[in-house]
């Protein structure tokens, strides 16, 4: 057998391949420091979660068709134009049908602007930006980008929608704003279906995903499904969360991270359905709804990468709620669907807040490329091996922060975990600095293609540094 058809055997099969079962295959991908997935040891370092920063309001949802129960809002960065898309509901009355999809854009991801789109009349004109009225196809639509490269262009956009007693349905769209249904019959049918049920194409396992609200022993959680023509799906499968201790999910947010897209990331919103913070003289006197202040929630993070296994490493909250008791209202800081570049060094996260108030508006936060969560170490320093894994590549990158006082190491070892000669510690120069891309040098060389394809560890010295992601090119 050839040494390719070996690379396509461990990148099927990983972990189960005979004779491979301790090498992981990463090829070229990047490798980022989100969950324990590659780190076989720790020694004084730490995987550390980033708090992104708090840029300020996005956009209000001040339309009279969008109002202060809009939420539920999905980003789509489409070739250099970004594109929202959530629910107005300006009011909520049992048996009520003012549900609505808008459309909000922008050419930067920061300056946001509502285009009249004069497709439904709403209040006796078209000036809106509304793009779906269907009530039974604006419950929780939840578009992609659709990158199948088999997919029509007709269906360069696809979404599911729909609710629990109806099912969800499949639409399609070329230019992500005029939709239309694939098929009249729902394509779902399982699951309580009641908040974004979040579906894209993953070109690491070669078919369509979705992840969609079910129960787990009474919590709210999560379950996949597949499919490989987007109408037909198998049957869901509950989602686990390894030794995590269950919580209500409300909305998981499961999709590939754009330079990384074997890693599934989810920055959704766990919901404490028992912990009230606000009075009910103090809701009165905000004016909020009485269903919508005797809970609470905020964001967390965690990963999958394939499988019905999510890894949540960290427990503590990705985005705290904000000082304010507008911030502690039920089903307030519900983290928008996609995380997308906005400038050459900076990803956006958009998060819903002020729900059931008034000033309902969607947040934006900002975190450096790859930069959710890091392998640390302070300045008494600290050291990691990963577990044994194959790679592709000439060379190796990182993206990485030190201080002027800290500084990094890499060393190549075999699968005995001796040094491989040329790529020890000491004859690797020093890594210094912040950078998004550094190769690393061995005796003033890049060169690493010699070990390309057979089972390394790597071995990483920090000192007052933090390392965000890694890859083999």
């Amino acid at each position: 057998m050839t040494k390719v058809n070996w690379f396509l055997l461990l990148f099927i099969f990983p972990l189960s391949f005979q004779g491979f079962s301790q090498h992981t295959f990463i090829g070229s991908n990047r490798e980022l420091f989100v969950d324990d997935f590659l780190i076989d040891q720790l020694d004084g370092a730490s995987l550390k979660m980033h708090v992104p920063k708090d840029e300020g309001v996005a956009f209000y949802l001040d339309k009279p068709w969008e109002g202060k129960f809009s939420t539920y809002t999905t980003i789509i960065h489409d070739q250099g134009v970004f594109r929202a898309y959530y629910r107005g509901l300006p009011d909520v009355v049992e048996g009520n049908n003012q549900r609505l999809t808008c459309y909000a854009e922008s050419k930067d991801g920061i300056d946001w602007y509502k285009p009249n789109l004069g497709i439904h009349e709403i209040k006796g004109s078209k000036d809106n930006n509304v793009i779906l009225v269907d009530e039974e196809l604006t419950p929780n639509f939840t578009p992609f980008l659709d990158t199948n490269p088999n997919a029509k262009a007709e269906e360069k956009f696809k979404a599911l929608a729909g609710k629990q007693a109806t099912g969800l349905f499949a639409l399609s769209s070329a230019d992500g704003i005029h939709w239309v249904k694939i098929q009249d019959k729902p394509v779902l049918q399982e699951g309580n279906l009641d908040s974004q049920n979040v579906s894209f194409w993953s070109t690491t396992e070669n078919k369509y995903l979705v992840f969609f609200r079910s129960t787990d022993s009474g919590f709210r959680s999560v379950s996949r499904s597949t499919s490989t023509d987007f109408k037909s799906w198998d049957k869901g499968i509950a989602m686990t969360f390894g030794s995590a201790p269950l919580e209500h999910i409300y909305t998981q947010q499961t999709s590939p991270y754009f330079r990384a897209p074997q890693i599934y990331l989810a920055v959704g919103a766990r919901f404490m359905p028992d912990k009230q913070v606000l009075t009910d003289g103090q809701a009165t006197e905000m004016g909020i709804d009485p269903n919508y202040y005797k809970a609470c929630s905020d964001a967390f993070l965690m990963t999958s990468r394939g499988g019905n296994q999510y890894r949540r490493y960290f427990m503590e909250s990705y985005i705290r709620p904000g000082i304010g008791l507008n911030n502690w209202v039920s089903r307030t800081n519900y983290p928008a669907l996609n995380v997308v570049q906005t400038s050459p060094y900076e990803m956006s996260i958009y998060v819903n807040q002020d729900y059931a108030q008034s000033t309902a508006h969607l947040r934006r936060y900002s975190i450096r490329l790859d930069g959710f969560a890091s392998l640390s170490a302070g300045f008494a320093g600290g050291e990691m091996i990963t577990k044994p894994f194959v790679f592709e590549g000439n060379a190796l990158e990182l993206n990485y922060s030190t201080s002027a006082a800290g500084e990094i190491y890499v060393e190549l070892l075999d699968e005995d975990d001796n040094k491989i000669p040329g790529f020890s510690k000491e004859e690797c120069q020093p890594i210094i600095g912040n950078e998004l891309s550094r190769p690393v040098y061995w005796n003033n060389s890049t060169n690493v293609s010699r070990l390309s394809g057979t089972a390394v560890r790597m071995k990483i010295y920090l000192k007052d540094a933090a390392i965000y992601s890694f890859r083999f090119y």
